[in-house]
Formats: structure tokens, sequence, C-alpha cells
């Protein structure tokens, strides 16, 4: 009893530490963050975070920046710009596009919430109208050029970070157009050969459609000055030494933006490029999400402690066993049906009421063809005695739920008194819109019978050992991501370029699956039983996937 409320205490330490340094890096300096939220082109909500430096007040109005996050990421993604941003005297406005995050509408729409979100800047009676900067990474890149589009003149100087200009999504780039622009695009981009039409990214510089956004006929220099600042055709080409979702967490990438409003905004608090503090901010939040999984065995234990759960109880069966061999099908099995299931959803399932996630439906075809394999496999080999069969059904739904209940409480009360969430650069954990909550339903049951069948077949077959657990569910991934990325950086070109989204979203897959077989071997040796564990998994994956990811299908 002791120890389940002490593993319990450690995770409330965590999140609310955690969440509380967050929250000291993000307003330091006396910067305000607000949630706002605002009606858009049809009506459609629109969320941001606004972060208002002290110095930006109605009688001294301070230059603005738009920022945006890219696809299947939200207004928080672009915290560490945001906070350096407001830390040199701008007011920003750290934008969720529409279908992400809080924002309502389909993911796309309406110039992804770009216009909408320049307006509602340039509303602000404590910006400086005359001195707004446009960045956007990824996605967020075209959401910006929307604006800058909508608004020709209502936007000083634009960052595309891992962007670019032209089809399909933004009109071509002009040595005069978008307005002094500097390209931020980094030397291991997956998407160089989609962004830019090279095939390294290393080589961005000899793009032709580089060359005509800086209208130049020779190979671009990295930290060169292009074009003239008072006529709106200044170019800059940064180069930083990481990958696309790598500019999140980049010191350099980050510093290469600053470096280009300081060049081109008027006013605010100067400071160098290299005065970064966001880490703390990264850290903090990290510590929280990490918390929150020390919290859900905490609870989990504790309440396995009362008399009303006493039939949950019990000792793990032994199990069959399989060594080397079963443990290199489970790890690696799921990596090659990744790929096929992802690019199958992209081609043949358009989003609709019933499937309005794109990226969730993928997941969810790949896990149950995963489910269907690990039956199929069950066929065959030696079956491991069978535990005493208990009618746990019942009991493990109520802990479950309110295993995952407390967890969402936590998150709730986080937003409440700090106004952040629970993320590590691209693990991130929201809360639900209204909307995700709903779309949740119809996702849940086919991800929870996935997490019942394979931790079922993994806790038989294999023992029940955390690292033996976590290897057979993430190691797969985590040896995939290895050799993909160590050619990549060894030759600059991507192994899996035919598919760069689906390579980057697999990162997730790593933690998101160490973490499930952390909770589940965890229940599993005080239960004997893979159903709680895979209850509470199927429950917070499925909330992970959806409020995390765009809504195509408003």
């Amino acid at each position: 009893m002791r120890k389940s409320w002490l593993l319990f205490a450690i995770g409330w330490l965590l999140i609310l530490g955690g969440s509380w340094l967050a929250s000291a890096i993000q307003t330091s300096g006396g910067v305000k963050v607000q949630d706002v939220r605002f009606a858009g082109t049809g009506g459609v909500t629109m969320s941001g975070l606004l972060y208002t430096p002290p110095n930006a007040t109605t009688s001294t109005p301070a230059p603005g920046i738009l920022a945006v996050h890219g696809y299947i990421n939200s207004r928080e993604t672009q915290s560490a710009f945001a906070i350096e941003y407001a830390r040199r005297g701008y007011v920003v406005l750290a934008l969720d596009q529409t279908g992400h995050g809080y924002s309502g509408g389909a993911a796309f729409a309406n110039g992804f919430g770009g216009p909408d979100g320049l307006k509602y800047l340039r509303g602000l009676p404590t910006v400086d109208k005359a001195n707004i900067g446009l960045e956007g990474h990824s996605m967020g890149g075209w959401t910006v050029l929307a604006a800058a589009a909508a608004m020709p003149d209502g936007y000083k100087s634009v960052v595309l970070e891992g962007s670019a200009t032209g089809a399909p999504f933004a009109a071509e780039g002009t040595p005069g157009w978008p307005r002094n622009t500097a390209l931020v695009f980094s030397r291991y981009d997956e998407f160089a050969k989609l962004m830019w039409g090279v095939p390294r990214a290393l080589d961005v510089g000899t793009s032709a459609k580089v060359k005509a956004l800086f209208g130049s006929v020779e190979t671009l220099q990295t930290g060169r000055d292009y074009g003239d600042l008072a006529a709106g055709t200044a170019r800059r080409l940064y180069t930083p030494t990481t990958t696309h979702p790598g500019d999140h967490i980049s010191t350099e990438a980050v510093g290469d933006s600053l470096d280009w409003f300081s060049r081109t905004l008027t006013g605010g608090t100067p400071r160098p490029a290299s005065d970064q503090i966001w880490m703390g901010k990264e850290a903090g939040t990290g510590l929280a999400l990490i918390g929150f999984v020390v919290l859900l065995l905490g609870t989990f234990a504790v309440l396995l402690d009362l008399p009303q759960f006493a039939a949950l109880r019990g000792a793990p069966a032994q199990s069959a066993g399989g060594g080397w061999l079963r443990l290199s099908l489970t790890a690696l099995i799921p990596v090659l049906t990744y790929f096929p299931a992802f690019i199958a959803v992209t081609l043949l399932i358009k989003p609709s009421a019933a499937l309005p996630q794109t990226v969730t439906t993928q997941v969810v075809l790949w896990a149950l063809i995963n489910l269907v394999i690990t039956l199929l496999m069950g066929l065959f080999g030696k079956r491991p005695e069978a535990a005493p069969r208990r009618n746990v059904l019942i009991p493990a739904v109520l802990i479950a739920v309110a295993v995952s209940a407390v967890g969402y409480l936590s998150l709730v009360l986080v937003d409440r008194l700090f106004l952040v969430d629970f993320r590590f650069w691209v693990v991130a954990l929201k809360l639900f819109s209204p909307h995700q909550a709903m779309i949740a339903l119809i996702y849940l049951l086919p991800l929870t019978a996935f997490f019942w069948v394979s931790l079922s077949a993994l806790h038989r077959r294999l023992t029940g050992q955390y690292l033996t657990a976590i290897a057979a569910m993430a190691g797969g991934f985590l040896l995939f991501l290895v050799i993909d990325y160590g050619l990549f950086f060894a030759t600059g070109r991507l192994p899996t370029d035919f598919d760069p989204l689906s390579t980057v979203i697999a990162i997730q897959f790593v933690p998101v699956l160490a973490a499930a077989a952390i909770v589940s071997t965890f229940a599993w040796r005080r239960t004997g039983s893979a159903l709680p564990g895979a209850l509470i998994c199927g429950l917070v994956v499925t909330w992970y996937m959806v409020a995390g990811t765009a809504t195509q299908f408003a």
C-alpha cells in the first residue's frame, strides 16, 4: 500500500513541478500567455496562444508575429519560437490551423486559417501594424503564405521554416513575393523533394524553385543577403544542421528565425540570437509527460489495493517462452506492415464522417492488420499453460476508466493552472476539444482490440519483464529509425523518401509503444491478466491520437 501511494505521489510531483517550470519559462520577463478563441471565416472557431510582452501596450504598440505549426501538430509545437519572439518584445499569436488543436473546420480549409490569424493579430491594439512578421513551419509555411496572399500589405517579412512556395498549396515564389523572406531549410529535412524538388536537402541551394524565389541564376549561398529590404525583396537562406521535425528543438533553427526578424522588424527588445531559454519549457513539459505515465501506474496500484478490485489481483501464469525468434517476429512484423497500411489509407480511404482523421485511420488499419497476424500466429506453436479463468471484465473496465480519468483530470488541472500540456518534441498529450471527444468514440474500439490481442499474446508467450516487453512493442520501430536515419545522415538522402510524412510519424511509435509496454507489464504482473492494461492503453492511446492530429472532415 505504501509503495502504491509513493508512486502516485511521485507522478503528481513530476507533473506539477514540470508544469510549473514550463509556465515559468514561457512567462519569463513578464510575458503574458493567453488562450484565445475568435471567429474565423464562415464562423469557424479559431484557436491560438497569445504571447504579450510587457512593452506591448495600447500606447506603445509592439511588433507582432504570426507563428504557425505544421501538419498534424498544434499551437504548442511552436513554443520555442513563440517564447523567444516574446522575449524580444514581439506580440506573438501561435495559431492552431483549421482542423488542428482547438480550431474548428477541416484541415486545409480557409487558407489553413492563416488569413484569419493575421486579421486577428492586426486587430490587436497592442500590435504595431507596420511591423508584422509571419513564421510557419512546414504546412504552417503555407498557412502564412495564404495570409500574405490575402493581405499583401498586412505584413513586413516572412520566415519559411522547413516549408516552400509553390504548388500544390501556395503561389509560386518570385523575387518580389512574398515580401522579405528567409528560408530556413535544414540540412537533413525529410521533405526536400516535396518542398523544393531536390533529392537532398543539402542541395536546396541548387533548386530551380528556390532560385526563382531569390531571383538568382546561380547556386544560392547560405548566410548571404539577396535583394533589397526597403523594396521588400530581401532574401536569405539558412541551413541549420537538423531534420524537419528537429526544427522544433534546434537552437540553430530558432536562432536563424530570430536573426531574420531582428533584421526586418523594428522595435521590440534586441537580444543576441544565441540567448535562448525555451529548452527549459521543453524539459518541464517533458518531465510532466513522464509524470503522467508514473501517475497512471500509481493510480492503478492504489486502486488495486482497494477491496472493490480484489477480484483483479492474481499472479501471472508461466509464459510459454519462445526465445529470440518470437521476440524478433513480434518486434519486426509491425514495422513491415507500417508503410503498406499507411499508404493504403492515403490512396484508398477518403476522410468522411465515419473516418474523419486520416492519420488515426492509418494507425487503426495498421493495428487491425497486426491484430489479425497476431491471431494467426497464435494458431501455431506451443501454447502457454493457462491460468485459472476469472471473471475480471467488469472490474477491469472500471479500473481502466478510473485510471484514465485521473490521468485526464491531471491534464485539466495543469491546463487551468499553468496553460501547458504534456509533451516532449513530437510526443504530445493534449485535452480533447468537444468535437475530438466524439471522434474518439469512432476509433476507441479497434485500437483497444489491438492492444488486447497483442498484449495478451505478448505476456503469454514472452517473459513478463519490462525490457522484454519494450523491445517487443517498440524495438522494431527503433531499429528501423536507427537504420533509416543513419543512412540519411550518412548520405543526405532519406531511404524512405517515398513517404517522408509516415517516416516522421513513425518516430512517435517508439515512445508511445514503449509506454504501453510499461503500463501493460505493470498491470500484468499484479493481475495475471492482460485485459486491464490493454484497456488503459486503448483509452489513453486513442486520446493521444485523436487529440493530437488533424481532422480532415469537419
